[in-house]
């Protein structure tokens, strides 16, 4: 089943599905600033755009440009700069 995601007041809309491999979404994050959360192991890989961002234990924000990816430990926070609309998958173990 594919389910519909939105959050920050729509400011960031997700499709979720679950096949084979595992858990995963594909978004979009509009202009803002943002604070995430995590339940599991997450893997972001950024499509199109642009993602500034300050992973745990990280004292200042660092850039992701379409093409690149991070990953972020479970059950922790991290913050998110968008300063153009950006597209996302994001890979969950």
């Amino acid at each position: 089943m594919i389910a519909v995601n939105e959050y920050f007041s729509g400011q960031v809309k997700s499709l979720s599905f679950e096949n084979s491999q595992g858990k995963v979404t594909s978004g979009v994050m509009d202009i803002g600033e943002f604070t995430f959360s995590t339940s599991a192991h997450e893997l972001m890989k950024v499509i199109s755009g642009e993602l500034l961002v300050k992973l745990p234990g990280e004292t200042s924000h660092k850039t992701y440009s379409s093409g690149t990816e991070f990953e972020v430990a479970a059950n922790t926070e991290f913050d998110v700069i968008v300063k153009e609309q950006t597209a996302y998958l994001c890979f969950y173990s």
